[in-house]
């Protein structure tokens, strides 16, 4: 089968298109016929080795251990475990394959049954279904489970134009808040098409200091100051903040909060890694097949131009979701 595979850490060239084996299903896997995957942040992270603890994490020290990137996948299961239940040959299915060793950027992937790995929401396309999983979930549990949104609060998403920001403005909108996007001029129209009701330039406005306040802010960005949140937040407001810019400046982030926090009147945190699980897949497609939230992909790649899909994602900081497509035809 191809696949595209780096086999050392560094520059978005250094992924080719190569022919490898294809895998074959354990009792408890299914093989899915993998028709489309999305790029997210972890693939660069562990495409340069950035931050470099990612070589301390089993990636490997000198070089990649594992060798195909790809976290989201989107495709057809062909093959099926004798212990599988929950699927069957024929099934349209997409997932986050983060826990089962990545490999999204590959014409077939083994899953594990149990891990997060769902039936696709029936209205939309493998390349729609593609760029939901990690942007989504991370997305839906930062806003859900960490910020406590609740229909008719001020919402601030800042990096609103991003995989994950896109899906903040999405998931906020559903749940009945009023949405304000901040993210850069080229980016405006597509936040404010998503739904956002007010959209800050962030290079011509400081939404720190024009005397708004919100009652939950998504920061995607990581970029905001323990300061810059106490000016925005309003009574019993709750940052959540989402990855980070720099692991000094997120530890920096995460001690001044956390006493901030404990003096009441505001919260502030940081997420963490988000919790993959079928069952979030499950409500992730429920929203979608009730057409409460449709996915934004700002461009669609060939398998054999990945390189290339890294390089925009990276250099031109793309808007919402960058697309891999996988033909099984050529």
């Amino acid at each position: 089968m191809k696949a595209v595979e780096y086999t050392k850490y560094g520059m978005p060239s250094n992924l080719k298109l190569v022919e490898v084996e294809k895998p074959i299903p354990k009792d408890n896997e299914i093989l899915v016929k993998v028709y489309a995957s999305s790029i997210n942040s972890a693939d660069l992270r562990y495409l340069r080795a950035d931050p470099f603890f990612v070589r301390l994490m089993g990636q490997g020290f000198l070089k990649p251990k594992v060798t195909i990137l790809g976290v989201d996948i989107a495709g057809k299961v062909e093959a099926i475990g004798k212990n599988i239940t929950l699927f069957q040959v024929g099934d349209e299915v997409y997932g986050e394959i983060f826990d089962s060793g990545l490999g999204g950027f590959a014409q077939y992937k083994c899953v594990p049954e149990h891990k997060s790995i769902a039936i696709k929401p029936k209205n939309m396309t493998y390349e729609q279904a593609a760029s939901v999983p990690v942007a989504g979930i991370t997305a839906i549990q930062g806003l859900r489970d960490f910020g406590h949104i609740k229909v008719g609060k001020k919402v601030l998403i800042n990096g609103a134009s991003g995989g994950v920001g896109s899906f903040a403005v999405l998931f906020a909108k559903a749940y009945g808040s009023t949405v304000t996007g901040v993210c850069s001029t080229k980016n405006m129209d597509m936040v404010r098409s998503i739904g956002a009701d007010i959209v800050i330039d962030y290079k011509k406005e400081d939404f720190t200091k024009n005397g708004e306040q919100y009652d939950l802010i998504f920061d995607v960005a990581a970029n905001l100051s323990v300061a810059d949140i106490k000016n925005t937040l309003a009574p019993n407001g709750v940052c959540v903040v989402v990855g980070f810019s720099s692991i000094p400046k997120m530890l920096k982030l995460t001690l001044q909060g956390s006493k901030v926090s404990k003096k009441g009147n505001i919260e502030i945190g940081h997420m963490g890694s988000s919790k993959p699980s079928n069952k979030e897949l499950d409500f992730l497609r429920e929203l979608m097949e009730d057409n409460n939230i449709v996915p934004a992909i700002d461009r669609t790649y060939p398998l054999n131009e990945t390189a290339e899909a890294m390089r925009y994602f990276e250099d031109e900081h793309a808007k919402a979701k960058v697309v891999i497509t996988i033909n099984h035809e050529e």
